[in-house]
């Protein structure tokens, strides 16, 4: 049985990929300090003899003296907060949970001679001049604009993972993570699917920042699940980058208007001043996972809604069952 870690395991992906290993019969070590991720994500693995939870948080993991990650073969290390409403509230944890946190599981990876990946963010691109954006674009970023202890927080993370693949043959891979979502978010995550769900299902103002016209690419869950995996079983991915993301791209008001529309509500949308550095397009390049491993999405945004929108109205409907006694 392959035995795996898993940091950041009771948020929205890492809890999404530890369901899947679980399910394959992984035995699965996940850590979660519980600061984003909520215990009720893992809440069903608990029972199963393959599963562990533990709280920790990555910056205070001691590689030389954790006798229970002895057999750990694949370390998928995931933990930092990862929607702009958390990571500004937490710069500083934030911060640290990718760089600390990064070299503490490096040293794990390398004690153990295990592979490692590691979680950054299409966020390093910034506001990008260059579209869609391949692995090898640099970014346009601000040092010192509000979303920085994320973004610079991930670039520093990867030069780690490289420092530690050069120096010291830790066999990483770097997952540049664009915009991924599904049933299992946060109604107060703060993220724009999210958001505009919980509105519409719930009769408010679904609120779209600036003119809407800023685009982005979203990419179902079970599909960005499938591409961290093929990236740890591929041998070719070793010291490498991939982005992982769905290139179909929309205006955050074509979203708006699909959620409106597939949801039936009778919510108005209406606009907000758009927020400090907010990126007007992302999209990403995945000609490099299509060649090297194999990997695309398959699941439409319209398909990927459907379920989201059914597991949303599943949930409020147990909500409201609650509240009722």
């Amino acid at each position: 049985m392959k035995r795996v870690i898993i940091t950041g395991a009771a948020g929205f992906l890492g809890s999404h990929l530890a369901k899947e290993l679980v399910a394959k019969g992984c035995d699965v070590i996940g850590i979660d300090n519980l600061s984003t991720g909520l215990r009720a994500n893992v809440r069903e693995l608990e029972g199963k003899p393959n599963f562990r939870f533990v709280e920790r948080d990555v910056t205070s993991i001691e590689p030389a003296i954790e006798p229970e990650f002895a057999g750990v073969t694949e370390i998928y290390h995931l933990a930092s907060p990862a929607s702009p409403k958390f990571y500004q509230a937490s710069p500083l944890e934030t911060i640290a949970a990718n760089t600390l946190g990064t070299r503490n599981m490096l040293e794990v990876a390398r004690c153990l001679q295990a592979k490692f990946l590691y979680a950054s963010t299409s966020e390093v691109y910034g506001d990008a001049d260059v579209h869609p954006q391949p692995e090898d674009y640099c970014g346009k970023i601000n040092t010192w604009g509000p979303r920085a202890c994320y973004y610079e927080a991930k670039r520093l993370g990867e030069v780690y993972c490289f420092e530690y693949y050069r120096i010291h043959q830790v066999r990483m891979r770097i997952a540049r993570i664009f915009n991924t979502y599904s049933a299992g978010l946060r109604n107060d995550d703060g993220r724009v699917i999210s958001n505009f769900l919980t509105q519409a299902l719930n009769g408010e103002e679904i609120t779209v920042y600036g003119d809407g016209q800023q685009t982005r690419c979203f990419c179902y869950v079970d599909d960005t699940v499938r591409g961290l995996q093929a990236m740890m079983e591929s041998e070719a991915a070793e010291g490498q980058i991939f982005n992982i993301g769905n290139p179909a791209d929309y205006t955050i008001l074509e979203i708006a208007q699909l959620i409106k529309q597939m949801t039936a509500s009778d919510s108005a949308i209406t606009f907000c001043p758009l927020p400090a550095d907010d990126p007007r397009q992302r999209c990403p390049s995945i000609e490099k996972a299509k060649q090297i491993l194999g990997w695309e999405p398959k699941i439409d945004l319209e398909e990927g809604l459907r379920r989201t929108i059914a597991a949303y109205k599943r949930a409020l409907a147990g909500e409201t069952r609650d509240e009722n006694g």
